[in-house]
């Protein structure tokens, strides 16, 4: 393989799309550090610089997905035109997140493969990422938009239902269904989403 160019500091980052390319192309069993840094076009003991085993660099990658999908959650939820209507949005960002990084978004909920025990910021990462959503309730809650004694419950089964939908959708199910429906998923995620928070929002 062609030797890649980078610069020192860029060692990290250079392995971490290496592994990416790795599991999207051959999945994850394939990955081990010999071999991503064979796909990077380093020496084997390059990837020791940063990680210690393979479970630190599958961490490394989930916080990295956590974190990109936090920042795309807090911008669609300050675009949106209201916090109620933020949910819904916040569903649709989350499902199309998945969809564009389907092997990055399998990883990051794989805890037995990123072991977020021995490297809490993966679980630091995904709090930060469902704190988007949980201050997104909170916010309906003030607004008396959604009840109060309710709101805990309310985040997971926001995050479940746009979960749901997600792994629906990476697996092949959702857009078959959306063609029984005569409608395609990203409307149908949309639609979804809008009937369970209007069911939600009339409790209070």
């Amino acid at each position: 393989m062609k030797r890649t160019s980078y610069h020192h500091g860029d060692l990290r980052a250079t392995l971490m799309a290496a592994c990416l390319r790795l599991i999207e192309i051959e999945g994850l069993a394939a990955v081990s550090l010999r071999r991503v840094a064979r796909e990077a076009g380093v020496s084997s003991g390059a990837p020791y610089h940063h990680f210690a085993d393979r479970a630190a660099l599958l961490s490394a990658l989930s916080v990295d997905g956590f974190q990109r999908l936090a920042e795309e959650l807090i911008a669609t939820r300050a675009q949106a035109s209201s916090p109620l209507a933020a949910l819904t949005e916040l569903a649709a960002t989350y499902v199309r997140f998945s969809r564009e990084n389907p092997a990055l978004f399998r990883l990051m909920f794989r805890p037995e493969l990123s072991q977020p025990d021995k490297h809490p910021d993966a679980a630091h990462a995904g709090d930060t990422a469902f704190g988007v959503l949980a201050d997104t309730v909170t916010e309906c809650v003030a607004a008396g938009q959604l009840p109060a004694n309710q709101a805990d419950t309310l985040a997971v089964a926001w995050w479940s239902l746009g979960h749901g939908l997600a792994s629906l959708w990476l697996d092949g199910h959702l857009e078959k269904r959306s063609e029984q429906l005569g409608t395609n998923a990203p409307d149908l995620v949309d639609e979804i989403m809008r009937a369970f928070t209007a069911l939600v929002a009339t409790r209070t």
